[in-house]
């Protein structure tokens, strides 16, 4: 799906979102020179694999957390972590680097990414910022929303704390 595919999915499944449109961004540090509505709830997303290229994992987080893979590999018991390719995210989710997105996952049609959500964005107000799978735009939904279209995708997602 591209930004306006998902701007409709959205609107068809009746899924209140805000959507903030915005200059290109590539990292938190440009995200972070942006006004937008909720920066509290933006997120924060490392498409990230296993050392055999067998298990890919969508980590999304808080935008002010850091995640240690090395801490991550040992608490959710994976194989040695590193980012994937720029080949990989494009192939799999249909994403360029600065674009990684929860969205991406309805590109995955094979659905070998795995989703590990920082439960932090349960909590109040329960917002979540992402792309549209388009780094141009910031869809803001409530994060059961989020959740709920995952796993009615037949991905796998786990609320995790980090």
């Amino acid at each position: 799906m591209n930004k306006q595919e998902v701007y409709a999915y959205l609107k068809n499944k009746h899924i209140w979102h805000e959507i903030t449109e915005h200059e290109a961004v590539y990292n938190m540090a440009e995200v972070a020179q942006l006004d937008i509505p909720y920066p509290e709830s933006d997120a924060k997303n490392l498409f990230v694999r296993d050392d055999k290229r067998l298990n890919f994992y969508l980590i999304t987080v808080k935008h002010d957390k850091r995640v240690n893979l090395k801490e991550f590999r040992k608490q959710h018991q994976t194989r040695q972590l590193t980012f994937a390719s720029e080949d990989d995210l494009m192939h799999i989710m249909g994403l360029i680097s600065g674009a990684v997105s929860p969205f991406g996952v309805w590109n995955d049609t094979e659905k070998k990414v795995k989703v590990y959500l920082d439960k932090e964005f349960l909590a109040p107000p329960a917002l979540i910022g992402i792309h549209p799978n388009d780094n141009t735009a910031t869809v803001w939904l409530k994060t059961q929303d989020l959740i709920d279209l995952i796993k009615e995708h037949g991905t796998e997602i786990e609320i995790i704390e980090i």
